[in-house]
């Protein structure tokens, strides 16, 4: 088959987002799918192991591919072990599709972040 001939990924995307129910599980493993991106590319990156990985979150290997496999949604918890342990900064922004962004321009609440798993987690609203 020439390559002429071959379907490209994004067209066989947008073909089966289509599909209600595909977009809605598209959807809800996004979060799952950036962090499965993300930690592959990173342990490749740095030509680690999964078990190497798993030692530098402090959790089991099994994790490391649960984390790969984008199937399951991380938790806050989650999130920042993997931000601590590969010392990289994360950002959650969370606001209705509906709305305009407001929180660059606002400051963090007075009181609104906290220590977790050695990272600061900062909260702010709009």
């Amino acid at each position: 088959m020439a390559a002429s001939q071959l379907i490209s990924h994004e067209d066989v995307l947008a073909e089966e987002l289509r599909d209600p129910e595909f977009r809605a599980e598209w959807e809800r493993t996004a979060l799952a799918r950036w962090l499965a991106v993300e930690v592959a590319h990173y342990r490749a990156e740095h030509d680690l192991s999964q078990r190497a990985l798993a030692e530098r979150l402090g959790v089991h290997q099994s994790d490391v591919a649960r984390m790969e496999s984008g199937e399951h949604t991380p938790s806050l918890e989650r999130l920042v072990r993997v931000a601590n342990g590969l010392d990289i900064e994360l950002m959650i922004d969370i606001r209705p599709q509906r709305k305009e962004p407001k929180l660059p321009k606002k400051r963090a609440l007075e009181g609104g972040s906290f220590a977790l798993g050695g990272c600061e987690v900062v909260l702010a609203t709009a």
